[in-house]
């Protein structure tokens, strides 16, 4: 079978080198709690972990967002990616030869946007990096060993050049035969007024910008020589994203775990001089202010965050929106600020790795510095009055009661105002918008089906341990389902068993349409009870016992509700025929129950 043009063997195969804790642990900080692992979810924002990993059965699941799945599953809503893309970057990761043809043109027309414009981006990339080593890269190579940027460091973040003049990507596109369209969507070329296509990016150093996968996603140039503006990104698409992508994340992550934190900086130069120097567990903005996205992000990876900003007026109000926004994430940061209005880059050439990393443990946390520079020290009722209000918004962003009533404290202490009066004022605003919030919404609540529990017990039983499958079936509870959708997944467990000896749980499991069983069965089978052999056939039996007695009571129900209308209408036939019937069900139920 093929599936996307992969062979239905290849996708196993894939799945079999793949361990999906070293996968969601190259995106999610995991920690082992029994048999599972855990962390937060990557796809809903959370303070207390509730995505959970299972090696055993090669799946995840978060009880927060319901989101839950296989490894290929998970790649696909990580890198927003389709099925086929997915299982091409795993093969990748493990070594699994996929079959190699030509396209025909039907098969490139089907190839998603996405996947067209990864592959030209690894096209240009690989441009890019030949004009930097060739005779054309001279003055880049030159410009890079001023800036101190070793040939292993241009390797590793697979620097290049774009060449000065308007044409010279375009032409080597149009000898490739990509389409310029799709090259201009991709941000590689533009236009102009009369409708020609050119290089957006001309004599500049490139740093291709890759996902959290290592995935090249967009391109940012820094011109050599004179020009403006002296960095230029690649235009948002579906591919990146300024506000949601962080330069390095993808290299750094290891580091990050390993040291415990992470470094956030404002350049590309900023950032190469710091991991030149040794110190890999730093990340960069692209040209824009901190996100909550980009806080999201990081503490996928860590709780611990130092920010070094330029000591000026600007870096000031950078470094008060991140605060923020950190505060909002529930992690915890450092100012850096480094001396003389240095940059990382500047003072790390100039200062050496263990001044900078001394500089980064001695920094103030955040709430010191904001107390310092945002609450100050207060000389009138006037700034006292600024301070409260400047004071409250911040703390209302405190999730950690502990660190709230020690902000208060110090704040109280700043302000001249009794802590008591501080936290009335704070309950105050916060009764304020929880009535508001509760006007909003108006009260209205969606309802939602709950599936059958004793159907999804059975379902969760076969998948978790298909080694029942059989005697399970033997006892033909799947006839007495009341769930189509889960009657018909239970039927095709069953002939999948048969077939192979095996069940793809994580497969199995993205066929339900309907989202509330998907995630009743993954929570199951994730945080199920290790029984012993007899205990379990127990189980086993009284869960398809239990489901047939439901099906029997609810022809009862039905027989005797008919009964009563029959009664009502005095159709003595319709009576006669209704009490037979409820008598034979009542024997046939007995004979049942007998049998298991």
């Amino acid at each position: 079978m093929m599936k996307g043009s992969i062979p239905e063997d290849k996708i196993d195969e894939v799945k079999s080198r793949i361990n999906i804790v070293d996968l969601v642990a190259g995106y999610v900080n995991l920690k082992q709690a029994g048999r599972n692992f855990i962390g937060l979810c990557p796809f809903h924002q959370e303070k207390t972990p509730s995505f959970t990993v299972n090696p055993e059965k090669q799946i995840f699941y978060c009880f927060g967002c319901g989101e839950g799945g296989n490894a290929i599953t998970f790649v696909m809503k990580q890198n927003n990616l389709s099925f086929p893309e997915a299982v091409r970057y795993l093969a990748g990761k493990t070594g699994v030869v996929l079959p190699s043809r030509t396209l025909s043109d039907r098969e490139k027309g089907r190839l998603t946007l996405r996947e067209q414009m990864l592959r030209l981006h690894g096209l240009a990339a690989a441009y890019f990096t030949d004009r930097l080593e060739g005779g054309e890269g001279l003055t880049a190579r030159r410009y890079l060993e001023q800036r101190g940027i070793g040939n292993g460091i241009v390797r590793e973040f697979r620097l290049g050049y774009a060449l000065p003049g308007w044409n010279h990507l375009r032409d080597y596109l149009v000898r490739k035969k990509i389409p310029l369209p799709l090259a201009e969507q991709a941000g590689l070329l533009a236009r102009n007024e009369r409708g020609d296509y050119y290089d957006r990016f001309r004599g500049r150093l490139i740093f291709p910008i890759e996902d959290q996968s290592g995935q090249i996603i967009a391109f940012g140039g820094r011109i050599i020589g004179e020009g403006t503006p002296k960095y230029l990104n690649s235009p948002e698409s579906v591919l990146f994203s300024k506000g949601k992508n962080l330069y390095g994340l993808s290299r750094a992550r290891d580091e990050i775990r390993k040291s415990g934190h992470v470094i956030l900086v404002e350049g590309y130069f900023d950032l190469l001089a710091l991991w030149n120097a040794g110190i890999g567990n730093v990340v960069a903005t692209l040209g824009t202010a901190l996100t909550r996205e980009h806080v999201e992000l990081l503490r996928r990876y860590t709780r611990q965050a130092a920010i070094v900003f330029d000591a000026d007026e600007a870096g000031n109000k950078a470094l008060a929106r991140s605060l923020s926004l950190f505060v909002e994430g529930g992690l915890h940061m450092r100012a850096v600020m480094l001396p003389d209005g240095a940059d990382p880059d500047d003072f790390v050439g100039k200062s050496g790795r263990e001044k900078f990393l001394a500089l980064v443990e001695g920094a103030p946390p955040a709430v010191e510095y904001y107390l310092d520079n945002f609450i100050g020290d207060v000389k009138s009722l006037e700034s006292g009055r600024d301070a409260l209000r400047e004071a409250m918004a911040f703390i209302a962003k405190m999730e950690n009661e502990a660190e709230r009533n020690l902000f208060i404290k110090r704040v109280a202490q700043r302000i001249g105002l009794d802590e008591d009066v501080l936290k009335a004022e704070l309950n105050r605003g916060r009764s304020k918008r929880t009535t508001t919030t509760g006007k909003e919404s108006g009260g209205k609540t969606t309802a939602v089906p709950v599936p059958d529990a004793l159907e999804v017990t059975f379902i969760a039983l076969i998948l978790d341990h298909p080694e029942k499958i059989p005697a399970m079936m033997s006892l033909d509870a799947l006839r007495y389902f009341q769930n189509d959708e889960l009657r018909k997944l239970g039927e095709e467990a069953a002939a999948s068993y048969e077939r192979q000896g095996r069940i793809d749980l994580g497969k199995f499991v993205d066929r339900l349409a309907q989202r509330s069983l998907r995630e009743e069965i993954l929570g199951r089978v994730v945080d199920s009870v290790s029984w012993d052999g007899e205990t379990l056939d127990r189980v086993c039996r009284d869960t398809v016992r239990q489901i047939k007695r439901k099906w029997f009571k609810e022809k009862r129900r039905s027989l005797n509700m008919l009964l009563v209308r029959a009664q009502q209408a005095m159709d003595t036939e319709s009576c006669q025929r209704l009490l037979a019937e409820k008598a034979e069900l009542v024997k046939y139920e007995q004979s049942m129950l007998l049998q298991g």
